[in-house]
């Protein structure tokens, strides 16, 4: 829907306090922010609804201070960036190993012959902030600036993110066997 049909649901909920004006928002932005958490958790789709819940809860005790300067699509991939930072940092600080990381070097250190190669995989190899600007960008179809809006980065480097990431994966995606050349 529009940012005006999103403002006004805002204003709804805000001012009356209409949970069914929000359950709209989640009806129309959950998928997206579900989808997001499924490729930064690399497929683990129970973490991501949990994180995705997160999400939504923050969003909602937090909805007063939505005022409208970034589109309200903007202001909760924002406040999902940083609830899925929260649980790496709060994973970081009980774990000893980098498990993210062990995990990506275990996936990436696997050949996969077949020719369906999980996309998941391939995402695991990339650094967080790598992973994240290609999501949003190529899977969320999200310009340049909304993504720098979201990540708090400078444009620069979500491009240079963008450029590191594709290289990255087109690596991994010839060593796989999927190269252009038929």
């Amino acid at each position: 829907m529009s940012r005006l049909g999103d403002l006004a649901l805002v204003a709804r909920v805000v001012t009356l306090h209409d949970t069914r004006a929000f359950d709209q928002l989640v009806k129309r932005y959950q998928s997206p922010v579900r989808r997001f958490f499924l490729h930064q958790t690399c497929g683990d789709a129970p973490l991501s609804d949990d994180l995705a819940q997160d999400t939504f809860l923050k969003a909602y005790t937090a909805l007063a201070s939505f005022h409208g300067a970034a589109n309200f699509g903007t202001w909760l991939y924002r406040i999902a960036y940083n609830t899925y930072y929260d649980y790496l940092r709060s994973r970081r600080e009980t774990d000893d190993l980098d498990t993210a990381r062990v995990d990506a070097q275990c996936c990436t250190s696997q050949p996969d012959i077949g020719r369906e190669m999980d996309i998941c995989r391939a995402l695991a190899i990339l650094k967080e902030a790598e992973r994240t600007c290609i999501t949003l960008f190529y899977l969320e179809d999200l310009d340049i600036e909304r993504i720098a809006g979201i990540t708090g980065m400078p444009a620069g480097t979500v491009k240079s993110h963008l450029s590191r990431a594709k290289q990255k994966l087109a690596t991994y995606l010839k060593q796989n066997g999927y190269d252009r050349r038929k």
